[in-house]
């Protein structure tokens, strides 16, 4: 039975932190496999926003990528199996 690993990623104050998050996202670019930003858009861009991660890899460095994401502030990254 197939699963697959997704992540959520919430980003605070993404005019501050999409840099940060940009340069994280790509030190572990080979483990995403699906992308996926939402935010709420319309006359002024939203400083919340959220990132949904297919990904595809080692446990370990998963977790690595998870955690480096949770050190920035605002940001908050959660792992789900299914």
């Amino acid at each position: 039975m197939a699963s697959y690993t997704i992540m959520a990623v919430l980003v605070n104050y993404r005019s501050k932190h999409a840099g940060e998050v940009q340069n994280i996202l790509t030190k572990y670019g080979c483990l995403i496999k699906v992308r996926l930003g939402l935010h709420e858009a319309g006359n002024v861009c939203s400083e919340n926003g959220l990132i949904i991660l297919q990904l595809d890899g080692e446990k370990a460095e998963i977790t690595a990528f998870q955690d480096a994401l949770n050190v920035i502030e605002g940001v908050t990254a959660k792992l789900m199996e299914i």
